[in-house]
């Protein structure tokens, strides 16, 4: 991701949190950078003594000389400041990967910095997911220590036979003690030090739900702690989470438990809040809006693992793609082939999906939305030169095919071919086409393929299409 990951520290001073501070009226003769707070503590050891480095804060702030009045650290999200373009563009990443699998219903645990930061990313995950949120709201939650109504959801979320909801934005609630059978992505934003708490979250996605079709799960990683799979501590001795229970709770019978908390959700009778802040109080966070830094995504990368955690392989989405089209078709000769021999060139589409690839997708992703799903196929496998659907269509024009058929059942084929040309090869292989617009002005499904004597002669009809929209070089 390109944010606060492209930017150094100092590239951040410089260019959002100086002028953020200036411009709510301190002036540069009040504000100290790298200002030292201590010498550093002092250790003695016997008759040794060593004294640790140096405290400095980034930014000290001064009433006038000689009265500190406070301190500003510049960190990332995790601390005090967010990028919001940065919260956008994770959103839009993980929705497109969702796309991408052709599985818009995988359950997704999205591990956010905070329970702010939940909330912000489930804003944008519900804006990204518009048209699945307006057919059901629970489609994005947020489930949290704070949120009732999202810890609402909980025990929807975890059952293996609810669709709803789908994606959960959370900070630290669903990392343990909670068994996540049908998770199948586990989505990584926020900065995790111990080893222990990694295993956790990792946790959350490896149960097997073989009857239901869960047989593996990904990791998307926006914060590079897979670098903890790396660590010699991973692989070390198995570990009990101790307050982990899938029983009936002894109280309610239910499971997770569903007794109300003694002063749940009360504000603080001190300070007010909930949850209280009286011994921590909620740090000022630095706001960048998109047009102060605006987020990318600059590389993306697969990472293959075994059930040991052991890491097999790294690659790109495109050389994992191209990987698995070598692995089904030895040569492009044989690919040629089985692609014609199909009836329906969807088999071979949906056996790609079946291996998390959606080649539409990824055909999108990589500004080929013109070109035909099987020349981007053989030039990310073969590096055989592409031709646009209009170019395969104009050429299908140029041969004597339409004039063997009455005029209707040529204005059929002709608009099938225009079909074509506008969306992809499978629009016209499925007879449900011929339910919608501009073929409902030639009568029923029944009277169409009358045209061409039977189901069989229209589909033959179709056939020889494809055949000659193929037949281009």
């Amino acid at each position: 991701m390109a944010a606060n990951d492209k930017l150094s520290e100092e590239d951040i001073k410089n260019r959002f949190i100086t002028p953020a501070i200036e411009s709510k009226g301190w002036n540069k003769n009040a504000i100290r950078m790298e200002f030292k707070l201590t010498d550093g503590k002092i250790n003695i050891r016997g008759n040794k003594a060593q004294r640790e480095k140096a405290k400095f804060a980034d930014y000290v702030l001064f009433l006038n000389p000689g009265n500190p009045i406070a301190i500003v650290e510049a960190k990332d999200e995790t601390y005090g400041i967010v990028i919001e373009d940065r919260t956008r563009e994770v959103a839009k990443t993980i929705t497109d990967y969702l796309k991408f699998t052709g599985d818009r219903f995988a359950k997704t645990i999205v591990f956010c910095a905070n329970e702010d930061h939940a909330d912000r990313m489930r804003k944008e995950l519900v804006n990204e997911n518009a048209d699945q949120c307006k057919i059901n709201s629970d489609y994005v939650v947020r489930i949290t220590g704070s949120d009732a109504e999202g810890k609402s959801k909980l025990k929807e979320f975890i059952s293996v036979t609810q669709k709803y909801p789908v994606i959960a934005t959370t900070s630290k609630l669903l990392s343990t003690g909670v068994d996540c059978k049908m998770v199948k992505l586990i989505v990584l934003d926020q900065n995790i030090s111990s080893m222990t708490e990694f295993k956790q979250i990792v946790g959350r996605g490896t149960r097997i739900r073989e009857a239901e079709g869960k047989l593996s799960f990904a990791i998307m990683d926006l914060r590079n702690m897979r670098s903890m799979f790396l660590d010699p501590k991973w692989d070390g001795p198995a570990e009990q989470d101790e307050n982990f229970s899938n029983e009936p709770c002894p109280k309610c019978g239910k499971y997770p438990c569903e007794c109300p908390k003694e002063n749940e959700n009360e504000p603080c009778k001190v300070c007010g809040k909930f949850p209280c802040e009286c011994n921590n109080p909620k740090p000022y966070q630095w706001i960048v809006d998109k047009n102060g830094c605006k987020a990318q995504v600059v590389n993306e990368e697969v990472a293959t693992y075994d059930s040991n955690g052991s890491l097999l392989r790294t690659e790109t989405i495109i050389d994992y793609t191209k990987r698995n089209i070598l692995n089904e078709f030895a040569n492009l000769n044989f690919f040629e082939k089985e692609w014609k021999s199909k009836k329906r060139k969807k088999e071979i589409i949906d056996m790609f999906k079946e291996k998390g690839i959606d080649l539409f997708a990824l055909k999108e992703q990589q500004n080929m939305q013109d070109i035909d799903i099987y020349d981007f196929m053989c030039h990310l496998a073969f590096n055989k030169k592409t031709l646009t659907r209009k170019e395969r269509a104009n050429h299908v024009k140029k041969k004597d095919f339409f004039s063997k058929y009455g005029d209707k059942a040529r204005e059929v084929l002709e608009a099938l071919l225009e079909r074509y040309i506008n969306y992809n090869i499978t629009e016209i292989e499925d007879l449900k086409i011929l339910d919608n617009d501009p073929f409902r002005k030639f009568g029923s499904k029944k009277a169409i393929v009358n045209l061409f004597g039977s189901k069989d002669g229209y589909l033959l009809a179709v056939k020889e299409l494809e055949d000659l929209i193929y037949e281009a070089a």
